[in-house]
């Protein structure tokens, strides 16, 4: 089913559909064949903890924007915009990680993609990233690889394809980013919109004369805002500050120091995955003890513990590893000139 698109684009839209109608019916009966033999796009890689934000079938080829707003096509959408089979793509993606480390760079078939994506900065060790849909392995090959491999096929095979240099003049006249974009009427949500929905929900949170850690993590989101750097449930270390700082506070027996802690209730913003088993158990630890855990933060976790948290999330972040970097490299100390 068509999907819905706003009267003032529809025009515009209406002639990008034209090209990429002429794949859907040349590869109709061919990925019929090719979805009987279940091929799958490489060897098993980890599945991430992200979702797919929205996918629709836009004629004939499935795209959709990942959580963390990576626009994407599926394998099989890939397939019927650059005219190949599915197994083509299979090869591909094996090639990928079998000559990544390759230091030669040939004439062939992966030595063109690998050249087109690392001068775009793709470093990824897989062509493709793998989440789960309906209970089912999902692969999402991000915006940046499906048009390297699209002007593969369109310019650079042996046999370039008339339909990947049909879909190749669609997707590029506004750029595969947008073209997702605005054929599913997506629009990236608001960056303060974690932040609000915390305040909102943590707001007297906390018994009287207590603290509890959710409330002083929140200025962490400020931060990765006004560095425009990724903020979402991946990013906010909620349970790992959690953990961490309760290792800590028995490590020093600060009940001792600081009076002891209590359980009291707190609940995720519905968005968040943890939101489904709301309400959650957490400690609230006596305010006499804030400006020891405000101090362990700033010089301990955020600077030694923190870094290793968000490497671990490279894969969910937009930017991958160099965005992991950097916010991992906020709060490390400043060197003196």
């Amino acid at each position: 089913m068509e999907p819905t698109v706003p009267a003032q684009k529809s025009a515009r839209i209406s002639l990008r559909r034209i090209a990429l109608q002429a794949t859907y019916f040349s590869f109709y009966f061919m990925e019929l064949e090719m979805e009987s033999k279940d091929l799958k796009a490489t060897p098993k890689q980890i599945i991430l903890d992200l979702g797919v934000e929205v996918q629709r079938d836009v004629n004939g080829i499935e795209m959709g924007v990942l959580e963390n707003g990576i626009p994407f096509l599926t394998q099989r959408g890939l397939a019927l915009a650059t005219g190949a089979p599915r197994s083509a793509l299979h090869e591909i993606s094996q090639e990928w990680v079998e000559h990544f480390d390759d230091q030669v760079i040939t004439k062939d078939r992966i030595s063109f993609i690998k050249d087109y994506l690392f001068r775009q900065g793709y470093t990824d060790r897989s062509l493709y990233i793998e989440v789960m849909r309906d209970g089912q392995p999902h692969y999402a090959y991000p915006d940046v690889v499906c048009m390297a491999v699209l002007e593969y096929y369109a310019f650079e095979s042996r046999a370039p394809s008339q339909q990947a240099k049909d879909t190749y003049r669609a997707f590029a006249a506004l750029g595969l980013r947008r073209f997702i974009y605005e054929s599913l009427n997506y629009t990236p949500g608001d960056k303060w919109q974690y932040h609000h929905e915390r305040v909102s929900l943590l707001n007297n949170a906390a018994p009287m004369g207590f603290f509890i850690v959710f409330n002083e993590v929140t200025g962490l989101i400020v931060d990765l805002i006004n560095a425009d750097l990724t903020v979402n449930d991946k990013t906010i270390p909620d349970i790992s500050v959690g953990q961490m700082w309760a290792k800590h506070w028995k490590d020093h027996n600060y009940s001792t120091t600081y009076g002891e802690r209590i359980a009291c209730e707190h609940n995720y913003p519905p968005r968040y995955p943890q939101a489904r088993s709301n309400p959650q158990e957490a400690n609230a630890y006596p305010n006499h003890a804030l400006p020891e855990f405000r101090r362990w933060f700033r010089y301990d976790y955020l600077v030694t513990k923190f870094p290793e948290y968000i490497l671990k999330k490279a894969n969910t972040l937009k930017g991958g590893k160099d965005e992991a970097a950097k916010i991992g490299a906020m709060y490390a100390p400043k060197k003196l000139n």
